[in-house]
């Protein structure tokens, strides 16, 4: 699988787009919003001579979300995620309006997802963990062959993500991070909902945010 990162919209979010060698991609957390946006997007998809298929994403905060509708209805897939974060989109034209983006209407989720399905595409498949805190429906998506893993807004290079807002709780993103994806491995790369990539071990040694006994 090859990952590849495009960062999109005003909040600098790294929307994933994952293929292999069939051609058949998945989009996570799309954030495309602009129209520059959007067709930097499909000049990569025509570039590469790619194949979407499926959104699936970690969480459904807005920056992850503002280019759900746009792919939906561009190249006629469905949108996975959790059912647990479908609460968000009860203030998601809220939240537009308050960052000045004009959003006229929420994404609907076609299919739900969570710990113990797979995604498959191609020849590929990727695994779900649930690690809730930053929301209370966010999962992350890894693979055990090629040791990386997409964890959204859990858990950031030597940072972590913010618990205050709704849905959100620190004891429990903690216990995500320590009991979920610690537990892949130190060899595990990590990519991120926004900055660069890191890895787990790397994390457990320097992230302050992380200092468990």
């Amino acid at each position: 699988m090859q990952v590849n990162t495009l960062i999109f919209n005003d909040f600098s979010e790294n929307t994933y787009v994952i293929f292999d060698e069939t051609n058949e991609a998945v989009i996570i957390d799309p954030g495309c919003f602009y129209e520059k946006e959007k067709n930097a997007l499909v000049q990569y998809f025509e570039r590469k001579n790619l194949k979407p298929v499926k959104i699936i994403n970690t969480h459904c905060h807005i920056d992850h979300v503002l280019g759900v509708d746009f792919l939906k209805e561009k190249y006629g897939i469905e949108f996975y995620a959790s059912k647990k974060d479908e609460y968000i989109f009860d203030f998601l034209l809220v939240s537009a309006k308050m960052y000045g983006l004009a959003v006229d209407k929420a994404p609907k989720i076609d299919k739900y997802i969570a710990e113990g399905d797979i995604i498959s595409f191609g020849n590929s498949e990727l695994k779900i963990l649930d690690v809730p805190g930053h929301t209370l429906g966010h999962i992350a998506f890894y693979s055990e062959k090629e040791k990386f893993v997409i964890t959204g807004d859990v858990i950031f290079k030597d940072s972590i993500g913010r618990t205050d807002l709704p849905g959100g709780d620190l004891d429990i993103l903690l216990d995500s991070i320590k009991n979920k994806l610690f537990l892949l491995g130190e060899d595990f790369t990590v990519f991120p909902g926004h900055g660069e990539p890191t890895n787990i071990g790397t994390e457990m040694m320097h992230n302050p945010f992380l200092r468990f006994d």
